[in-house]
């Protein structure tokens, strides 16, 4: 437990700013080590969390056709439902034993940016469950409201202004992304894993999972250590766009998931990326004499494509 902090962020949420400075430091520090961090004082409701569960195990649990009929329509638009060893985060190894259903941004039907058909603007691909869209939409809310406060505390721990990622998440390429982890009774394929190992793409990962674990983070040393289950926290780690943006001050942490034997594992995970055209550089704080800028300029839509594209290429190749 003493390598992945407990931080509880209330501060940060009420305005407090006698204690913000402390709670943005103790992230800065886990994003400068190990990556990872748990959150507490989020207020996020635990009946809350429990309905999203609930709607998501409803999901996976139903019949193929219903499942397929929203089908992932390709890492273009990032959204739909992920089938049984559809996806492999680390390449070269076999496919993950996980299926998955991914939600990005709502946006109305008559959305420029969805009428112009640009990268990763898609319709959502909704079953047809009850209640199932507006539970999600008003997590995918939640999570995204949280995801742009603690990007006021990296901001505050980078020594720029608050501010400064605020007009960068407006419309983000935000996903979030429900997962299930069959039973795995069976011996797996050498190298197979629910989740191989991978860093996270975007600029920070918030992420709920039930009791069974599995979870595991590679430290900076390279032993592997198991990521417990913190009731009524999120797990949040950062990902490789947010290490590019500040130069590798903050560096993104391999993590991979064992599934547990003998029973399901579910999660619930939200990508926050930045809007498309956002353009991702080097922070004036984290460069200076001796220290150049690691990586040129890039915009976030074009990164994020750069990293999904690996994940689903063995499935082009396979037909």
């Amino acid at each position: 437990m003493s390598n992945i902090p407990v931080i509880d962020i209330e501060p940060l949420l009420r305005g407090q700013s006698d204690r913000q400075g402390q709670v943005a430091k103790a992230i800065g520090d886990a994003c400068r080590g190990i990556g990872f961090f748990y959150i507490t004082g989020h207020g996020v409701a635990s009946s809350e969390l429990a309905t999203v569960f609930r709607q998501a195990a409803e999901f996976f649990q139903s019949p193929a056709a219903l499942k397929t009929r929203s089908a992932f329509a390709g890492p273009g638009g990032n959204r739909g439902y992920i089938k049984l060893g559809g996806e492999t985060l680390d390449p070269g190894k076999p496919p993950d034993v996980k299926e998955a259903f991914n939600i990005g941004l709502e946006l109305a039907p008559d959305d420029p940016d969805l009428l112009a058909k640009k990268p990763f603007r898609a319709p959502n691909l909704w079953p047809d469950l009850p209640g199932f869209r507006s539970t999600m939409l008003a997590y995918f809310t939640r999570m995204w409201d949280l995801g742009r406060t603690l990007h006021h505390a990296f901001a505050l721990d980078l020594g720029i202004d608050p501010s400064y990622f605020d007009d960068k998440f407006k419309k983000p390429m935000a996903t979030l992304r429900l997962l299930h982890y069959p039973p795995t009774d069976a011996p797996l394929a050498d190298g197979q894993l629910g989740a191989g190992e991978h860093t996270d793409y975007g600029n920070v990962t918030l992420l709920a999972t039930d009791a069974a674990g599995g979870l595991m983070v590679r430290e900076r040393g390279g032993r592997w250590l198991d990521a417990p289950v913190v009731a009524d926290a999120f797990v949040c780690n950062i990902g490789d766009c947010l290490m590019r943006w500040t130069n590798d001050t903050y560096v993104s942490t391999p993590h991979k998931v064992v599934s547990p034997p003998g029973r399901d594992r579910y999660s619930i995970a939200f990508f926050l990326d930045p809007d498309p055209e956002a353009l991702v550089r080097c922070l004036p704080t984290c460069t200076g004499p001796g220290r150049p800028p690691k990586y040129p300029a890039i915009t976030a839509g074009a990164f994020l494509r750069s990293r999904l594209e690996p994940t689903y290429n063995h499935r082009a190749a396979a037909k």
